[in-house]
């Protein structure tokens, strides 16, 4: 069952509040009802620059400019890095229905959140799901499943945080991931160099 998340304000009041709010820690339920500018928290959050690898988009046919009636779909993996180590990962498809948002993803390489920040739109925000999974390394990741809409695009997506530590930990849990890494570069080192050997 997805989670509730009321939102309201009026001249005076604001609230923004998830349902079963005691099962996430502050930090958590700013993360998971961020609206398009999940990067620019994190970078708050780490103090440092968050990139976007994109590992695929695949797109449908182009023939014909987005609109409502010939809308253009992509369906797009990206990688939020800090330091090297991942912090995020995002599985999307984003619909297009008008030609300036296509221009601006396809074209021009926005991401999702830069698109919105560029066209000036607070887009309207639907919370789907909000999961808890163990990892086979010990830790919890924590995901959250969404919709992101204003005219001409609408994105449906899947954010992965791979440690719910990392929001406790912060320094210490970097430490260990870039040591995860180092040892990863050096083990596929390790096996190159022993495949150039066997072919000699």
């Amino acid at each position: 069952m997805a989670p509730s998340m009321k939102e309201g304000w009026t001249p005076d009041q604001t609230i923004v509040r998830i349902d079963q709010p005691e099962r996430y820690t502050g930090l958590e339920r700013i993360m998971l009802v961020a609206q398009g500018d999940l990067q620019r928290l994190l970078s708050a959050f780490f103090a440092d620059v968050i990139n976007v690898e994109v590992l695929y988009a695949h797109n449908t046919s182009r023939h014909l400019a987005a609109s409502p009636e010939t809308p253009v779909i992509q369906t797009r993996k990206v990688l939020l890095k800090c330091r090297s180590v991942v912090v995020c990962t995002a599985t999307s498809t984003v619909t297009f229905t008008s030609p300036e948002c296509e221009r601006l993803m396809l074209d021009e390489k926005f991401a999702i959140g830069q698109t919105f920040r560029y066209m000036k739109e607070i887009p309207a925000f639907r919370l789907k799901s909000v999961l808890i999974a163990g990892t086979p390394s010990g830790e919890e990741e924590l995901s959250r499943t969404y919709t992101l809409a204003c005219p001409g695009i609408h994105c449906e997506i899947l954010e992965v945080f791979p440690s719910r530590s990392m929001f406790t930990d912060g320094e210490e849990w970097f430490a260990q991931h870039h040591k995860r890494n180092e040892m990863d570069v050096d083990r596929n080192l390790d096996t190159d160099n022993s495949s150039d050997s066997g072919a000699e």
